[in-house]
Order: C-alpha cells, then structure tokens, then sequence
C-alpha cells in the first residue's frame, strides 16, 4: 500500500515538472523573432537610462536606445537592432 501511494506520489511530480518544463520552453524568446521585430514601434515601459524596457506585440523586452540616449517612459519608439536579447530602438 505505501509503495502504491509513493509510486502516485512520485508520478503526480513527474507530470508537474514536465508541465513547468513545457511551460517555460514555451514562453522563451526565440532568436529568430528578434529579426522580426526590427522596424516595429515600441512602447517604453521603464524610462531608457541607458537601459531600461520596452513593449513590443505585447511582449516586455530589455532595451536600449541605440545612440545611448535618454527616452522618458511611454514614449513611441521603433525597434532598430538588436545586441543579444537586448532591443536596440529609436525615437519613432
């Protein structure tokens, strides 16, 4: 009976951690869709100094203005490149 409850037990966090697995999987940003992104406006969403976040198709990106300036918070700006995962912009 206890070797029942302990196989359940050990199965049920078996399918938790392949739920948290797929999970993440699917909400990893792709490389390929930083190429995509470039030439989309953006809205800043924490204050460029020198790096803050931008908000682009609804998806929180890290970012940077590309000549190193200061963008004030909800400011309209467009995607221009990126440096790894950071998103480098423009004012639009």
């Amino acid at each position: 009976m206890k070797l029942v409850i302990l196989i359940a037990i050990l199965a049920t966090l078996a399918g938790l951690a392949a739920l948290v697995v797929v999970a993440l999987y699917r909400h990893k940003k792709a490389g390929a869709g930083e190429i995509k992104l470039i030439g989309e406006p953006a809205t800043v969403d924490t204050k460029l100094d020198p790096v803050g976040a931008v908000i682009v198709r609804g998806e929180l990106w890290q970012a940077r203005s590309k000549d190193g300036s200061v963008i004030p918070t909800h400011a309209r700006v467009r995607v221009v490149g990126f440096e790894g995962h950071l998103a480098l912009v423009e004012v639009a």
